[in-house]
């Protein structure tokens, strides 16, 4: 699935500015975020790539002014003086197209492509001794033996984690008190590190209802989560409050309000003229 160079058949194709990255831009920002200094703590682009998601999907729209500084440091501060430089330059004009493509590919598609990294060949899998804490040649202890590591999940993994920090940073989304945001939530924090007894039971019940056999299985069920999240805040994200006057509106040729036996466009409404009390 990409959707990076696709428009619909009535648009003409996108602007340079607002087409997606390409695999050495990629590359390029995650050189880039790399060379933050300490003790800035940046994000990746991988778990970028969650945490742009993450302020894609709340409720409210939020300023790129807003949500950017978390990406340089978990602690939302400040990378480099007020003058930004050039790698900060290069580096914020890269996040915002990866922004600006992954809100129009889920806004006009229903999906996206997450940026998200194969698990490598030599990486330990389910019941097969840890090569970092097995000496070579030496039988595996009991408890250097990995019995519990789901390749999958930790593949997903960074990318849930960068979509958990936007909505710390940001907590509008899990603030709604909406069952079905919360429930499509569990799809995504599926993928975290359980940490209690409810998490554990949500895990179980995903993992019987909708069991992913594969990395592509786990890949389509982000899609999707954070597809129905889009539009679940869709009306909420978009909504226009109405002005309500506290006073009728006056006409230009009725009385006007003040008392003074005149036109409202001969007193008050005159070029000029006063504001009413």
């Amino acid at each position: 699935m990409s959707f990076e160079s696709a428009a619909p058949p009535s648009r003409p194709p996108l602007a340079g500015s607002a087409q997606d990255l390409n695999d050495d831009e990629f590359l390029e920002l995650d050189d880039l975020l790399a060379s933050v200094p300490e003790p800035l703590e940046p994000l990746d682009v991988v778990m970028l790539d969650g945490y742009l998601c993450g302020v894609i999907v709340q409720p409210v729209l939020i300023p790129s002014d807003d949500w950017l500084p978390f990406v340089f440091d978990a602690g939302g501060h400040r990378w480099g003086e007020a003058e930004p430089g050039p790698e900060q330059q290069r580096a914020r004009a890269l996040i915002l197209r990866r922004h600006s493509a992954l809100n129009r590919t889920i806004a006009e598609f229903g999906g996206f492509d997450p940026f998200i990294l194969e698990p490598s060949d030599d990486a330990p899998v389910e019941g097969e001794p840890d090569a970092q804490t097995t000496p070579e040649g030496a039988a595996a202890e009991p408890d250097a033996v990995t019995t519990d590591r789901d390749p999958i999940a930790d593949a997903m993994l960074p990318w849930v984690a960068g979509f958990e920090q936007a909505l710390h940073a940001f907590p509008a989304l899990v603030e709604m008190g909406d069952s079905a945001v919360d429930t499509t939530l569990a799809r995504l924090f599926r993928f975290l590190p359980e940490t209690g007894e409810e998490s554990r039971a949500v895990a179980a019940v995903l993992a019987r209802e909708r069991p992913l056999t594969s990395l592509d299985d786990a890949i389509a069920e982000l899609v999707g989560a954070v597809a129905e999240l889009y539009d679940l805040t869709e009306p909420l994200r978009y909504k226009v409050e109405r002005v309500r006057r506290e006073t009728p509106k006056v006409g230009r040729n009725d009385p006007c309000p003040c008392g003074s036996g005149k036109k409202f466009k001969q007193c008050h409404g005159a070029a000029g003229a006063p504001p009413l009390a």
